[in-house]
């Protein structure tokens, strides 16, 4: 007590003060060592279930890889471990076995009746875990204490020549931060091969409670005359990114929520995650290997998609003006396809369904903006684009993906800028890969190094077999 009334005077506080602040840190402390400890008893299980299912499965085979798959992309072969979401072509994405509608229903809430928080999906993609609210609050507090940048991050980003994309500054931010990385550290330091996941968890930790200041800073440099708005204290991760960006009612907070929730992780062949886990394959810090994502998110088959919907949704309300009809619309579509063009936002290489994360952006428009003249289009398309596509026959899937409707949601709210849609997609996808590695490196994955072939060698192998 007689220290604590030094540092009272020390510091000018009052007693409920410095208590509560005493309070603030032991809780921080006890969330930060409850989440880690979870992972240092779960770690050695997994090792152990890896282990066995190399000795009892590893001559077995997955697949067989066809020529058009290697010449495709590697779509659909079986050759990379994900332990953090899986996509289910009936369900849609679960996350650590979860749907969207269990994590809207299991995970803990700002408000009753509310969207789930990220840091509760964060917690259970490390764990498996579906935590309490408590303990969501508490790491909650835990990023708020990570979340500080350093000084030299706003002078680059400021230092960045005007119209620099958002997501060329998102990349350079990242990278910006690598010189604090603790496992580049411990790695030059010569941290034995089993550590390797502490300083990657800690890395991982701090790089997503520092994201949403990094985007805040880049929206309001590109956007908003450069004025930063500080954290709010009392605020949760995604609400205080929709604060920091200028955005304070509670619905915006509310789409925050969710939109960072739902984008959070798509299992681990599409471009970012996978980018993300070949790059860190290598030992790269979490900073290089999130950067390599980023710059294949960036791409318009990938997380530009939401943008470019929202651009052709504007361009049917030009040409459809007031409130079309569902036969207006099915004409629109028609000639949209007949121009060679595809139905931005429909169709998806995995799912046989309509992908449940639109579903629950639907459902939150339904909600809060029913009367919305751009929802009511998407409405309206969402009637009629899979009827037009089963007609074609030439689509396996023509139901809409997630890109089908975020954008809608961010310009109702004001968040007009599409350049920047990405950036947001980018602090979601954080969630799901760098939780991704730091179970990689717990489970000691080796670097990946598929084995490629040259056209040639494809013509001798089955040209041999033919002519026999």
């Amino acid at each position: 007590m007689r220290g604590n009334r030094g540092l009272q005077t020390v510091l000018g506080l009052s007693s409920r003060t410095l208590a509560s602040c005493w309070e603030v840190a032991s809780r921080s402390l006890s969330t930060a060592s409850e989440l880690k400890s979870v992972l240092q008893e779960k770690i050695p299980k997994e090792q152990e279930r890896l282990k066995n299912i190399k000795k009892n499965y590893g001559s077995q085979e997955l697949g067989k890889v066809k020529v058009e798959q290697a010449i495709g992309g590697m779509r659909g072969i079986p050759g990379l471990l994900w332990e953090t979401s899986l996509l289910d072509p009936e369900e849609g994405i679960k996350f650590r076995g979860y749907s969207i509608p269990d994590l809207q229903m299991k995970l803990p809430t700002a408000t009753p009746g509310g969207e789930p928080l990220p840091e509760g999906l964060l917690w259970l993609l490390l764990t498996g875990e579906i935590p309490s609210k408590s303990q969501v609050e508490g790491l909650s507090q835990e990023l708020r204490a990570r979340a500080k940048l350093p000084a030299h991050v706003g002078k680059t980003l400021a230092s960045l020549p005007a119209g620099t994309h958002p997501m060329t500054q998102f990349s350079i931010a990242v990278l910006a931060l690598q010189p604090t990385s603790e496992f580049a550290k411990a790695y030059s330091e010569g941290i034995h091969k089993t550590k390797y996941w502490e300083p990657v968890y800690e890395d991982s930790l701090n790089l997503i409670a520092k994201l949403p200041a990094v985007a805040a800073q880049i929206y309001n440099n590109t956007y908003k005359g450069g004025k930063q708005i500080a954290a709010d204290p009392n605020l949760d991760w995604a609400a205080n990114l929709a604060h920091m960006m200028g955005y304070d009612d509670e619905e915006v907070l509310e789409l925050m929520r969710l939109y960072q929730t739902i984008h959070a992780d798509h299992e681990g062949g599409n471009v970012s995650a996978h980018a993300t886990h070949l790059v860190g394959s290598a030992l790269s810090d979490p900073y290089y290997s999130f950067s390599a994502g980023m710059a294949g998110l960036a791409g318009p088959l990938h997380g530009l998609a939401n943008q470019e919907v929202l651009r052709w949704l504007v361009d049917v309300k030009k040409e459809l003006s007031g409130t079309p009809s569902a036969d207006q619309v099915k004409d629109f579509v028609w000639k949209t396809l007949k121009s060679g063009r595809v139905i931005p936002g429909y169709g998806h290489a995995v799912l046989r369904q309509t992908d449940p994360r639109y579903i629950c952006q639907r459902e939150f428009a339904q909600k809060h903006l029913p009367n919305d003249e751009m929802f009511q289009l998407v409405s309206k398309l969402y009637e009629v684009v899979p009827g037009v596509l089963t007609e074609t026959g030439k689509v396996k899937n023509p139901w809409p993906n997630v890109d089908a409707h975020s954008g809608v949601l961010l310009q109702y709210y004001g968040i007009k800028e599409e350049n920047f849609y990405t950036v947001l997609f980018g602090v979601s996808r954080s969630l799901g890969v760098l939780s991704q590695g730091v179970w990689s490196r717990a489970l000691g994955l080796p670097i990946e190094r598929p084995k490629s072939m040259t056209m040639e060698e494809i013509e001798k192998k089955f040209a041999a077999s033919q002519a026999a």
